[in-house]
């Protein structure tokens, strides 16, 4: 999916120092990330900020067989959180980032006064409630506690998974924006809402969770399998896309990682890979 706080450029580049940031491509430094970052020469690599699954796989997989055909240079810079890569991607600290889908950098960019736009749509991460010890949605009882993302939109979504399984009520009309104080009919249940990160490592201290997808895979969770609840992939708004900060779109650089990003090879390798948790959404337009 992803906690909301506003963080200057300046801020953001010495967290990502603090946090560690591991380089899938030639240098740890993020130094190193700025020089060819925002410079749309086509000489220098394509700095990608990426959640490690499934994103920093898929844009691995492009650079090991794809890119350099392509003619392209790609860097790929794992994150693990969802403020970093944005905010990197602002201040021009790398070139681009894949890890999110439009109601976030929707609500990321009124927050934080951003200019973030997407590029191409390239996989779904269906949202997921998972649970050690129970085996069906109808065996969740009154004073069992559930975890959910603590940010708006996977907040809000979480809450529309549960309300669509008939776990709780909430008002009309609030949609992916639903938050605790909307339910309307709590059945019962408690709820603690957690960083979407932190929320798989809470499994052993709730009796369910709300998990994004990408999270579930680095849990070694299968959303296919595991999940006891499971958003349809039919319609659904959260496609996850390439961005870039605004007036970046037509960076030749980038233009061939859209390219390369909805190929029948990356089509492929991902419904090889990831076997229905993950889903191609080419095509698709973000609105």
């Amino acid at each position: 999916m992803r906690k909301n706080i506003k963080l200057t450029a300046g801020i953001a580049a010495t967290a990502a120092l603090a946090l560690g940031l591991t380089a899938c491509g030639t240098s740890s430094d993020p130094s190193s990330a700025k020089d060819s970052a925002g410079s749309g020469d086509t000489s220098k690599p394509l700095v990608v900020a990426a959640s490690p699954t499934p994103h920093a796989d898929i844009l691995n997989f492009v650079k090991d067989n794809l890119a350099e055909k392509e003619g392209l240079k790609l860097e790929v810079k794992e994150f693990t959180d969802y403020v970093l890569p944005n905010t990197a991607t602002q201040s021009g600290q790398v070139d681009a980032n894949f890890f999110q889908h439009k109601p976030y950098l929707d609500d990321f960019n009124q927050k934080n006064k951003t200019t973030i736009v997407p590029v191409v749509n390239v996989h779904l991460e269906p949202l997921g409630l998972y649970s050690k010890n129970i085996k069906s949605v109808k065996d969740i009882k009154a004073g069992q506690t559930i975890a959910v993302p603590n940010d708006t939109t996977n907040g809000g979504r979480a809450l529309q998974l549960l309300a669509e399984n008939g776990l709780i009520t909430i008002k009309p009309g609030v949609g992916t924006n639903a938050k605790l104080s909307d339910i309307t009919d709590k059945k019962g249940l408690e709820f603690k809402e957690l960083e979407a990160a932190t929320v798989p490592r809470a499994l052993n201290d709730v009796d369910a969770a709300v998990i994004n997808g990408n999270y579930a895979i680095e849990a070694k969770l299968s959303p296919a399998k595991d999940a006891i609840a499971l958003e349809k992939a039919e319609g659904n708004p959260y496609a996850n896309f390439l961005a870039v900060k605004e007036g970046n779109e037509k960076d030749a650089r980038v233009q061939k990682l859209a390219k390369l990003l909805n190929s029948p090879e990356v089509k492929k390798y991902i419904e090889d890979t990831y076997k229905g948790s993950v889903i191609p959404a080419f095509g698709a337009v973000a609105k």
